[in-house]
């Protein structure tokens, strides 16, 4: 089966960029036919980058032939979809490239601000969505939302390289954690609430003052967030090491002691499959699609988006307690075996065949 592959690939690491990535490799892994239609790809020549309309272009422009010759020889158009612009330069173009091309399109839409979005733009999304055969979602949370809009989905979970994601020896397991070591895994953008996280770690400073912070990622909010870290006097306990590789997270996820994600917006945090991978126990807001990801007590421990107080609270009972983080990363370690690729892969071909075959 000759599949059109249509998404970002990294660099940068990214959520969808390294599902596509992985998805490509997985499926390349089982003798289908994919070609990657890149929708970041770099400027060429490279000076254009400076001049933004240009740019945006220049770039377009090679996107849509190459839109148009590798769906022209494809079976399946699979689009990786998000919320906002992204929609309207990368994912109506393919989607309608498709149609005329008459090459059945499954729209996997992956946008945690997807009520938002379409509470704005659903009469421009709505006839791009109707030119799908399917839409596939990746969790129940976005599947209401599509429902409540009059969308019918199916749902395929992200998938999680158990390969490269694997448990880290426990350390302390019935005792206080040590010198706790926290990380911060997502960009460094306002729906992210790392600035949440930072008033949470400096609260739980005032309990336990040999801890420690790792923040992964990059973004527009770097020197806001640098200058708060400041303002709290907690700079000197507080690392930005940026945005970091797959095969650097992994590694890094074995040097820490627990995540800690305060995201305001959410659908279903890859950081978070990431952590119970590793073996790593979670505090999370519950914002969006989260508790649809990981149960209260059960997988982690979930607070209120915005209230970085119910947080700290959460990390000194996840350090004073190794009875339960080992129920947490048990619990993760088993509902984790979900999103690998052989849990993945039979639902997902399937809808492939099925689609493929309305195409014929």
């Amino acid at each position: 089966m000759r599949i059109a592959l249509v998404g970002p690939l990294p660099p940068p690491e990214g959520g969808m960029a390294n599902q596509t990535q992985q998805l490509s490799k997985l499926l390349g892994s089982e003798s289908y036919d994919v070609r990657i239609v890149q929708t970041n790809l770099p400027y060429i020549p490279r000076w254009i980058g400076r001049y933004r309309g240009v740019r945006a272009l220049f770039r377009l422009c090679r996107y849509l032939r190459r839109l148009w010759s590798v769906i022209g020889k494809s079976q399946i158009c699979h689009v990786m979809a998000n919320s906002g612009m992204s929609w309207h330069l990368f994912v109506a173009p393919a989607v309608w490239v498709a149609y005329l091309r008459r090459v059945p399109i499954i729209i996997n839409y992956r946008g945690g601000e997807a009520d938002k979005f379409f509470e704005k733009s659903f009469r421009w999304v709505k006839p791009t969505l109707g030119r799908a055969t399917v839409v596939v979602v990746p969790s129940g949370y976005l599947a209401e939302i599509f429902k409540k809009w009059g969308i019918n989905t199916q749902v395929v979970p992200n998938i999680i390289n158990l390969d490269l994601f694997q448990p880290r020896p426990i350390s302390c397991p019935d005792e206080k954690l040590e010198q706790p070591h926290i990380l911060v895994a997502r960009n460094l953008e306002p729906i992210y609430g790392i600035d949440v996280a930072l008033y949470a770690f400096s609260n739980l400073l005032d309990h336990l003052d040999d801890a420690r912070l790792t923040i992964a990622g990059s973004g527009p909010q770097q020197s806001e967030l640098r200058a708060l870290a400041g303002k709290l006097g907690i700079a000197e306990k507080v690392i930005f090491v940026g945005r970091m590789r797959n095969d650097e997270m992994a590694a890094l996820y074995q040097r820490v002691d627990i995540l800690l994600n305060a995201s305001l917006v959410d659908n279903m945090p890859i950081s978070l499959l990431e952590a119970m991978a590793s073996g790593i126990p979670i505090v999370s807001s519950a914002a969006g699609g989260i508790p649809y990801l990981v149960k209260q007590d059960k997988t982690a421990l979930l607070v209120k988006p915005g209230d970085s107080a119910a947080m700290s609270d959460a990390l000194v009972r996840i350090i004073n307690n190794g009875a339960l983080r080992n129920r947490l990363v048990r619990n993760g370690l088993q509902e984790i075996r979900r999103y690998s690729w052989p849990s993945v892969r039979d639902r997902l071909l399937e809808i492939y065949h099925n689609v493929a075959a309305l195409g014929n």
